[in-house]
């Protein structure tokens, strides 16, 4: 067995999943006028704190846990499909082709994710960012089913259960000259009591009368800007008054 994956990796792709499901689940389930809708606000905000560091990590991280060493030429990824179907199994140390797609496309739709969702709480209300918003999510969760089904299959078809090496860090059958990645527990275990640490605080600072929380010294409200609602309610009310004394 050969570690390819270092602790910190491992730690943010359990955290994004589990910040995506938290915020999804509530954003489809709950009214967004619910004092509860608040909470998939803090999940989202959780995700996006997550997601910086993985950024970071991405750049100056262990072999595998780096974007350079991801596979996205789509030469890669039609063989790698192609070898799938015909039924020959492709080793990969880290991210396969369709997995290393499937990373970044779910992190570019994370950052979409937080930039509209923080114009609908700071701006004036807009239909359009929030149908992006929206789009995003499903389309985030549409390719979370694609990579699940591919691992699912993988594993099925070439008895290769690539999907523990998120759990355990390591993948078995590769070549003895690759070596084993550092584990980085210190950074790791920094990482997360920092993000949890973020959730409870955000949790904590919540004020379910005015929708609010804080982090950081920065007061945050969990809830759409109605300001643009507002006006346009009281330009109406005031036009029919009008029209009223005419």
């Amino acid at each position: 067995m050969t570690r390819v994956y270092d602790l910190p990796t491992r730690f943010f792709h359990w955290l994004f999943a589990g910040c995506f499901l938290i915020a999804f689940s509530i954003g489809n389930w709950v009214d967004d006028d619910s004092v509860l809708f608040s909470y998939h606000m803090i999940a989202g905000i959780t995700l996006c704190l997550a997601l910086i560091w993985r950024l970071i990590w991405g750049v100056g991280g262990s072999k595998h846990a780096r974007f350079s060493d991801f596979l996205l030429h789509p030469k890669a990824l039609f063989s790698y499909l192609r070898h799938s179907v015909s039924g020959e199994n492709q080793r990969y140390a880290g991210h396969n082709p369709a997995s290393s797609w499937a990373a970044l496309v779910m992190m570019l739709l994370a950052i979409c994710l937080g930039i509209t969702g923080l114009l609908m709480i700071t701006g004036p209300f807009d239909h359009a960012i929030e149908e992006i918003h929206e789009f995003c999510a499903n389309a985030f969760m549409l390719t979370v089913v694609l990579h699940l089904l591919g691992i699912v299959l993988h594993t099925i078809k070439h008895k290769d259960p690539i999907g523990k090496s998120m759990l355990t860090g390591e993948k078995q059958n590769l070549p003895e000259s690759l070596t084993s990645v550092p584990k980085h527990t210190v950074i790791a275990f920094v990482y997360l009591v920092f993000t949890l640490s973020c959730s409870t605080i955000l949790l904590k600072n919540f004020d379910p009368d005015s929708r609010s929380t804080s982090l950081f010294g920065i007061t945050l409200t969990l809830s759409e800007f109605e300001g643009a609602d507002e006006n346009e309610h009281d330009e109406s009310e005031e036009h029919n008054s009008h029209s009223k004394h005419e």
